[in-house]
């Protein structure tokens, strides 16, 4: 059983269940030679850290000692190693060496009867340069075999292995086809000549594809991929396990593996590494060492330079910053920036999966950042949604944030002359109302702009302008005459706010006359929106959205059409909902598929009764997949009947 304890986005903290314990994801899993101990499994896990790793079962069967010591002592006794043991079933030294001696049913009951964790089919290695017709054939065997596998797998976790070759249709097919079978963890396969070859555009393709398919509660491997360098975008499109070989195969051949890529040791100038397998080296000494000293040494190098990544990504994605990281990664190489920059193409799947607002700002590494989901998520709300209170707009260039205090009077004066004030900044125009919503006061911008994100400023004002048709439009020019004309801007920003976090229908039910606005002595911001005597919303200082009060609810459940907002529970667990306790994933129903994380919805029961308000967790699809874990977090149960 899988279960998500923390997300960014797409990237997830997971717990994966097995008979040997729990593994924390993301996870890289070394890879073992059961012939070659470069480094031993022992060392993997009490010096490394690695709490898995992965080996060959075609390779144990087909060595008469191997293959005896496996089935008499059992697969962790004979690698000596206590934590999570995955097998792969052959399907790589097929693609290696051609095909291999040994049957889909054979090797699934080999590795049930060594003990393994977690079994592999024997799926169809999918090469990149074969022809649709050949790769639609070799998918067709694969989910076969997986469907027979999964009847045979007793009480081993099975790795369903999504092939498709290039073809994202094929690929997508493969990976929905799967969900529907009793597999527990899904490998993506086929992409090591992708890898090798540096084609990291496809393969966000490939990766893209297969998620798009695959049932969210099951946990994703990327095979074959485990170079630092790889990792933060990998685990940031979804993946959860990695694994590795190339730390022992590079060592054999002197190279080193750091964050921007693999070095030669003959090639490098200087070594400069605080790794536990590099303290006390230098370029000369390292090269001293005798052959098998010199392989170990920068074997360990490597392990240490995946660890610390995995690591990191890990922390990244616990604060909420691993696109940042990614963005980062993804310039060391050319090949990776062009992967970076295919992301736009998948901006809508992103962004269902990206939360409502995070607790960091968003930092501007590059004209790639515009590609991020929030940059979109913002455009198609804001053009959506904004509802001009003038037929005269004044456009104001990127300033200090929030925009309303770095431009205070000068906003005020243009208001008093009848314009709407609106900033041309990186995220498009930003209306003076919208201008503390998450993102666009909680980012950090260069003061000068790139190329692009000028080109991009341009093209979306100009779109704004086509999309609205003001009576008139004017520059700031650093100086305007007051004029006579009054509005009151704090109630245009809370329904302006209103709109674009819930929709127009929601905000015209939230706003009935008479609304007063409770303000912060400190701040002079909104706190809560009263309306006709009721607390119906209260605005987050940190991200400039509001949290739904329980009396709102009750105005938006009415004029919304169901499921719209909400999130619909079994009725036995109605009563504890209603008392404020948190939503679990095994009591949702159904719900609105159009929920992101950090989403205000409404608890609501099978006859669509308001129980609680609170935040979504998961989108919904993630909600009724999972059996653990939490769905909904309450802020208010509506209590129950007397």
């Amino acid at each position: 059983m899988f279960e998500i304890l923390r997300r960014d986005g797409m990237a997830r903290i997971g717990l994966l269940d097995t008979a040997s314990g729990k593994l924390e994801t993301p996870a890289l899993l070394p890879v073992i030679n059961p012939k070659l101990n470069t480094v031993t499994p022992q060392e993997l896990y009490h010096d490394f850290g690695f709490r898995g790793l992965i080996t060959n079962s075609y390779i144990i069967r087909n060595n008469e000692d191997l293959r005896q010591r496996a089935q008499s002592q059992g697969l962790h006794a004979m690698l000596d190693f206590p934590g999570v043991i995955m097998t792969d079933s052959g399907t790589f030294q097929s693609h290696m060496y051609g095909e291999v001696e040994v049957s889909n049913e054979e090797i699934i009951e080999f590795q049930k009867s060594i003990g393994t964790d977690i079994g592999t089919v024997l799926d169809i290695f999918a090469e990149p340069y074969w022809t649709r017709e050949q790769t639609e054939s070799s998918v067709h065997t694969t989910l076969e075999r997986t469907q027979k596998a999964a009847g045979m797998k007793g009480d081993m976790m099975l790795a369903g292995v999504v092939q498709g070759s290039v073809y994202s249709d094929l690929r997508e097919h493969c990976a929905r086809s799967m969900a529907t079978m009793a597999v527990d963890v899904h490998p993506i396969g086929g992409v090591v000549p992708l890898m090798e070859q540096y084609r990291y555009e496809e393969l966000v393709d490939v990766i893209m594809a297969s998620k798009k398919g695959l049932s969210p509660d099951r946990p994703v491997h990327l095979f074959g991929a485990g170079h630092p360098m790889l990792l933060a975008l990998a685990t940031l499109l979804g993946c959860d396990l990695f694994d590795s070989a190339s730390y022992a195969k590079f060592a054999r051949d002197d190279r080193m593996m750091f964050i921007d890529g693999t070095h030669r040791l003959a090639d490098m100038q200087s070594l400069y590494c605080q790794c536990p397998a590099c303290i006390g080296h230098d370029l000369a000494s390292l090269r001293a060492l005798d052959d098998r000293t010199r392989m170990v040494t920068i074997a360990k190098h490597n392990l240490y330079e995946i660890k610390n990544e995995m690591e990191l990504v890990k922390r990244a994605i616990l604060e909420g910053r691993l696109w940042e990281l990614a963005e980062t990664r993804c310039r060391s190489h050319p090949s990776l920036l062009s992967a970076l920059r295919r992301l736009r193409v998948h901006q809508e799947h992103l962004e269902h999966y990206e939360p409502l607002s995070r607790d960091g700002a968003i930092f501007y590494t590059g004209s790639e950042t515009r590609n991020r989901p929030a940059f979109y998520r913002y455009h198609r709300r804001m053009m959506e949604t904004y509802v001009p209170v003038s037929e005269k707009v004044m456009l104001f260039p990127e300033g200090g944030k929030p925009y309303s205090r770095h431009y205070a009077e000068a906003f005020a004066r243009a208001r008093s002359r009848g314009y709407q004030p609106v900033v041309a900044s990186p995220f498009g125009p930003v209306p003076a109302e919208l201008d503390e919503v998450y993102p666009l006061a909680q980012s950090l911008m260069p003061t000068q702009n790139d190329m692009e994100t000028e080109s991009f400023i341009q093209e979306s004002v100009q779109a704004f302008l086509d999309r609205f048709r003001f009576r008139e439009v004017a520059h700031f020019d650093g100086d305007i005459e007051a004029g006579d004309e009054r509005s009151d801007c704090d109630l245009q920003r809370a329904v302006a706010v209103a709109r674009y976090q819930f929709g127009p229908e929601a905000a015209e039910a939230l706003f009935r006359e008479p609304v007063e606005l409770v303000m912060s002595r400190n701040t002079g911001k909104i706190r809560n929106v009263i309306s006709d005597g009721e607390h119906v919303l209260s605005m987050r200082a940190a991200d400039g959205l509001y949290t739904l009060r329980v009396e709102g609810a009750r105005r938006v459940l009415p004029a919304l059409p169901s499921p719209r907002m909400r999130v619909i529970v079994h009725d036995d667990a109605a009563p504890y909902n209603m008392e404020g306790k948190n939503v679990f994933n095994r009591f949702v129903v159904s719900g609105d598929h159009g929920l992101h994380p950090m989403d205000e919805v409404m608890v609501v029961d099978g006859n669509d009764r308001l129980l609680a308000t609170g935040r979504a967790v998961l989108t919904l699809e993630e909600m009724l997949s999972f059996q653990k874990g939490i769905a909904v977090k309450i802020r208010d149960g509506v209590g129950r009947p007397e």
